[in-house]
């Protein structure tokens, strides 16, 4: 198996649309393929293709744009077993990196210092059945947990796996966002509001400003 190249889908510079460093210009490296079939998904145009490039050829590209953050996502960039020396060769140029992951794949490799942000699947996603509990020891106070809240039912599930899983004591943040077209943003808000929920309420900014076109 070669671990010197990975399948890419694109790389590009914008701001970051999610998680703690939401607003931040950052480069993204996406690459290709996923396992998980979300019905919310919108990436599918990562799923397949894509141009096969060497991480050193990834590394030089994404020094082009003079970043500090970098972003790794997909697709399920995990998918790729080379995704694991990327992340490192990333972090050994200075970036602060993050992996963007649907949680249905190990991050046990993952390098100690990339955050991970991990999307635990809801049952509206159609696809909870893939999330693998077993990457929660390998979480840290650095990471993050997402939760795309698509109904109540969605909401109340979060809510018990928060619990469950010790999520405030394993991790820095938990996110919570509205499935787009699904959930009226301002009720999410209001359930968290509620219940006094420790989680972090996030929109999607790259949606915002760019209606969610590639590259943006």
């Amino acid at each position: 198996m070669d671990l010197s190249t990975v399948r890419i889908t694109e790389i590009f510079y914008s701001l970051q649309g999610e998680s703690t460093t939401v607003g931040l210009p950052t480069v993204f490296v996406r690459l290709t393929g996923c396992p998980l079939r979300c019905q919310y998904c919108d990436t599918e145009y990562a799923f397949y293709g894509g141009e096969r490039q060497k991480i050193s050829d990834v590394v030089t590209s994404v020094a082009s744009h003079k970043p500090r953050e970098v972003c790794v996502t997909g697709g399920e960039p995990l998918a790729q077993k080379a995704c694991i020396p990327l992340l490192a060769a990333l972090c050994d140029e200075g970036y602060r990196v993050s992996l963007e992951t649907s949680g249905a794949l190990s991050v046990e490799h993952v390098d100690p210092r990339v955050v991970k942000v991990l999307d635990l699947k809801t049952p509206g996603s159609g696809e909870v059945e893939k999330n693998l509990y077993g990457n929660m020891k390998h979480l840290n106070i650095r990471d993050q947990v997402k939760f795309v809240i698509c109904d109540r039912q969605d909401y109340e599930w979060a809510r018990m796996k928060i619990d469950e899983l010790k999520l405030t004591e394993r991790v820095g943040d938990i996110l919570f966002s509205p499935s787009t077209g699904q959930l009226d943003a301002a009720e999410l808000a209001d359930w968290i509001l509620e219940d006094h929920l420790p989680v972090r309420f996030q929109l999607q900014l790259h949606k915002l400003l760019w209606n969610d076109e590639p590259g943006h």
